[in-house]
């Protein structure tokens, strides 16, 4: 029962600490009637918990493995306690980018839940299950509707002090109901940063995350602000068009494990960084708030397939280091969240408007599709090359010339020959004398008929030794049907055919 009920647990956690993120960001149309804040400085002081939030992730995660997302649940909600008092009482910009900055505690436990999870289900719900947790991000949007109207009728300082109570409530459940059992890891944080920081897969999962967790978190905290002074929308109604929004982005993310669980990410991936290059695009045009809305759903759509597709893949390519890499990963995101806002404001203050911006998104976008291909064929090649070498049949592979051009391990194994004292030479270093020329011309006519053959050889080994193999060769052809190499796999049958003589005698 315990176990069962950590995934609805953790998931309202993560609602929680993604209201108390977004406070100021969703609040501040309302803090500018109070307290002076520059126009220029407004994107810095709705990005600032962005960054508190990206880079406390690593070590949440960490901790998570070593004292149960139970205790990590409880320290950042007590923890949270401080700044949101603080910004309630807040007179001066000053003050909301010290309370803004330990917002971020809120943003940080995402990489709790992606961590402690997948210690309860199967590899093949890990995907559905990280999808489902990521539905926390709807917190975002029930602050971004929600905090405007409240304040509306209670002022924007009684607002962020109701969040006190909500935090209250949350320490207590994860009190009684936190799993005090969860299973737990002490691998030192550095050892398992140090087992995974040159593998090229943590880097492009985390550029693919910046873009979308990263484009999700700048428009939650972009929107609001920028609906109202670039459509000259209503308060409400701008945080009601960004809560659809995230709405959208979020509901969308389970969907998006789900189907990294059934079909192949990669191809998921593609479909995602097409999207992104194409809405990105249109909103670069500075469209109709019609059109504006369509590029910004589309990218809703393809922000959550894509961060439900990724939380898939880390534990698939990092089975033992998934808490510091979902840690790095949802990290990344997070700064992605920092750097667009601030771009944005930068892009507009030089042009006065916001293409140049959208136009690196897309091009970002367009950049993370083409690794996506890369890593794709990367891979296939990879699984290509891993069963060349581990076959326990020997493999050579000739030029049309008769030239060996790369031979398997298993290949020095059976003949004796190396890699380096074969490359270069023919197959004849190999043969046995036993066969007659007309054995090699049959052979050779039936390769030209029929672009294979297979039968038993004599061959000789580096020693002397002779043995007798079984011998397939195969023509690889290019697109006009001419051979552009052969590929030859045998086995040493000796030992065999020996063993059915004398059962027969």
């Amino acid at each position: 029962m315990m176990k069962k009920i950590q995934l609805p647990l953790q998931t309202l956690n993560l609602v929680v600490g993604f209201m108390v993120w977004v406070l100021i960001s969703s609040l501040v149309p309302f803090m500018t009637e109070d307290i002076h804040i520059p126009a220029e400085s407004i994107a810095i002081l709705t990005a600032i918990p962005v960054i508190l939030g990206s880079i406390l992730r690593i070590p949440l995660g960490y901790f998570t493995n070593l004292y149960g997302a139970r205790i990590v649940f409880i320290t950042s909600f007590i923890l949270l306690l401080f700044p949101v008092f603080y910004i309630s009482e807040a007179s001066s910009f000053v003050d909301l980018m010290i309370g803004g900055l330990f917002l971020g505690i809120g943003g940080a436990v995402f990489s709790v839940g992606v961590t402690s999870l997948p210690k309860y289900y199967p590899k093949e719900k890990q995907g559905f299950v990280n999808g489902l947790y990521g539905v926390g991000n709807i917190g975002t949007a029930v602050t971004t509707f929600s905090a405007p109207v409240v304040a509306t009728q209670i002022g924007w300082s009684l607002t962020v002090k109701v969040y006190l109570i909500l935090l209250l409530i949350f320490i207590a459940l994860n009190i009684f109901l936190g799993d005090r059992k969860e299973e737990k890891m002490k691998t030192p944080i550095m050892e398992q940063i140090k087992s995974v920081y040159k593998n090229e897969k943590l880097w492009l999962f985390s550029l693919f995350y910046f873009i979308t967790f990263g484009s999700f978190v700048a428009f939650t905290v972009y929107l609001p602000n920028f609906l109202v002074s670039n459509f000259e929308l209503a308060r409400v109604d701008a945080g009601l068009r960004t809560a659809g929004f995230i709405a959208v982005a979020t509901f969308i993310r389970p969907l998006g494990g789900w189907l990294g669980d059934r079909f192949k990410p990669m191809y998921l991936l593609t479909g995602v960084f097409t999207i992104y290059t194409i809405a990105a695009i249109l909103l670069a045009f500075s469209p109709s708030i019609g059109l504006y809305t369509i590029g910004s759903i589309a990218i809703a759509v393809s922000a959550g397939i894509g961060n439900g597709v990724l939380f898939k893949l880390v534990p698939m390519y990092f089975q033992n280091q998934a808490g510091i890499v979902n840690g790095i990963v949802s990290m990344m995101g997070g700064l992605g969240g920092f750097f667009p806002p601030l771009i944005l404001s930068i892009v507009h203050s030089i042009t006065g408007h916001y293409a140049i911006g959208f136009m690196l998104l897309s091009q970002m976008a367009l950049a993370s599709l083409v690794l996506v291909v890369w890593m794709y064929y990367h891979d296939r090649l990879k699984i290509s090359n891993d069963v060349f070498k581990s076959t326990g049949q020997g493999i050579m592979v000739t030029h049309p010339n008769g030239k060996i051009i790369a031979v398997n391990p298993a290949f020095t194994t059976l003949t004796g020959y190396n890699e380096g004292e074969i490359i270069g030479k023919t197959p004849s270093v190999l043969k046995s004398g036993k066969q007659s020329p007309s054995f090699y011309q049959k052979m050779w006519k039936e390769m030209k008929e029929q672009g294979q053959w297979q039968g038993e050889i004599w061959n000789k080994r580096k020693n002397g030794e002779l043995y007798l193999e079984w011998l397939n060769i195969s023509t690889v052809k290019d697109e006009a049907g001419d051979p552009i190499r052969y590929v030859a796999s045998f086995s040493d049958i000796t030992e065999h055919k020996k063993d059915s003589k004398v059962s027969q005698s």
